[in-house]
């Protein structure tokens, strides 16, 4: 990073939240921890709430680096820094910008999120073992990165939020139950409509979950290490065996080890990603 600028905001922009954090360095552990996270609305983000996250003076300058699956949301936020911070440096990051090894057909068409937490394993992950990759987020994604640290791919599931609004809007009569808050696992038998409704949300998706990690894994090289991120991490990572860590800030370390060096250049926006 450009040393006039004078902090690192890693920003990570999902389907329904944007989540930033600032990153001082050096770093002395393998994956960068931010040092402050912030997370807002991406449907209608609160900018003001991150403008008064910035109000430190060592962050009168800064360098934003953006991973992003949401487009409009990502406007937005481009159209607030060219205004209101128009001396920052301004990069967003596709799949080129990453010194990662993708092997799928259309790596430009992967979500940048997936990637940058495969980039990010690589860092945490046993040299001699492959793991899989588990975010639990608006989507569910479980990726296998290769025992040599290839992107390997892996599968895309409805969420749990996401399953439960098609379960109320699809039917006439349930309703629609609030899944946000997953710090304890709920009974698996439902005694009545909403918690039987909770029970197959929270272990549908965890049975699925398991079954993607054992089929991805079969035949392989070795046993897998899990790693485990998203909202609902911490309710679900106990549940997928000892082998799973949950790391609460993957895609956010990754985007730090790109804004690090860990970039191959090339991006899509402006050059090597830098949004002019």
């Amino acid at each position: 990073m450009d040393a006039s600028f004078f902090a690192l905001i890693a920003v990570d922009i999902g389907n329904n939240r944007i989540k930033l954090g600032r990153f001082d360095s050096p770093w002395n552990e393998p994956l960068p921890e931010p040092t402050d996270t912030i997370s807002v609305d991406g449907r209608n983000p609160d900018l003001d709430r991150v403008a008064a996250w910035l109000s430190d003076p060592a962050a009168e300058r800064a360098a934003w680096w953006i991973g992003s699956v949401n487009r409009p949301t990502t406007t937005l936020l481009l159209d607030w820094l060219r205004l209101e911070r128009p001396n920052d440096r301004v990069t967003l990051l596709a799949a080129g910008d990453l010194a990662l090894k993708i092997a799928v057909e259309r790596p430009d068409m992967v979500g940048i999120d997936r990637l940058l937490d495969a980039l990010a394993v690589n860092r945490i992950r046993a040299p001699e073992r492959p793991a899989v990759v588990v975010d639990v987020g608006s989507a569910i994604t479980v990726d296998l990165v290769s025992r040599d640290g290839v992107f390997l791919g892996g599968a895309i599931l409805p969420g749990i939020a996401m399953s439960a609004r098609a379960l109320h809007e699809f039917t006439d009569l349930l309703p629609l139950v609030d899944m946000a808050e997953l710090s304890t696992p709920p009974p698996a038998l439902g005694t009545s409509t909403i918690p039987a409704m909770r029970s197959g949300l929270f272990w549908g998706a965890v049975g699925a979950i398991r079954q993607l990690v054992e089929c991805l894994t079969t035949g392989g090289s070795g046993e897998p290490q899990v790693f485990l991120s998203g909202g609902a991490g911490p309710a679900v990572a106990s549940l997928l065996g000892q082998s799973t860590r949950h790391v609460p800030h993957l895609t956010l370390g990754g985007i730090a080890l790109a804004a690090a060096g860990g970039t191959a250049g090339g991006g899509e926006a402006g050059r090597n990603g830098v949004v002019e």
